[in-house]
């Protein structure tokens, strides 16, 4: 394999976090992914289904953002920062409230009962 192939192999690589069952719905999860929490929020029955975020809230410091509330505002899903309530677009990571916040973002997706992560 040269190196071109290695590198788009690497590219796509998935990796098994947990499984299905472990979600909950409206809700979020929080699971340990290549050196740092992630927070997953399976939201059923709006469009996308599966959200990967990272768990630190920017504000605070604190490994909390898989504790927040999700909902919907500005056209956005967004979970709300438990501490200070900030809101999170969930597909982008982007703060509602104030533009140099962000969560950094995974793509995420439900594969044979477990969910995936890809590594990146």
């Amino acid at each position: 394999m040269n190196q071109s192939n290695r590198a788009v192999q690497s590219e796509t690589t998935w990796h098994s976090v947990c499984a299905a069952h472990d979600l909950v719905a409206d809700s979020g999860v929080v699971v340990w992914h290549a050196g740092e929490q992630v927070a997953l929020f399976y939201l059923p029955g709006q469009g996308r289904e599966l959200y990967a975020v990272e768990n630190r809230d920017p504000r605070s410091g604190a490994n909390i953002i898989g504790r927040g509330l999700v909902g919907n505002l500005q056209g956005h899903v967004v979970v709300a920062a438990p501490l200070y309530k900030q809101h999170f677009c969930l597909a982008s990571g982007r703060c509602l409230e104030q533009s140099g916040q962000a969560l950094r973002v995974w793509p995420v997706r439900l594969n044979g009962g477990r969910v995936e992560l890809l590594l990146g």
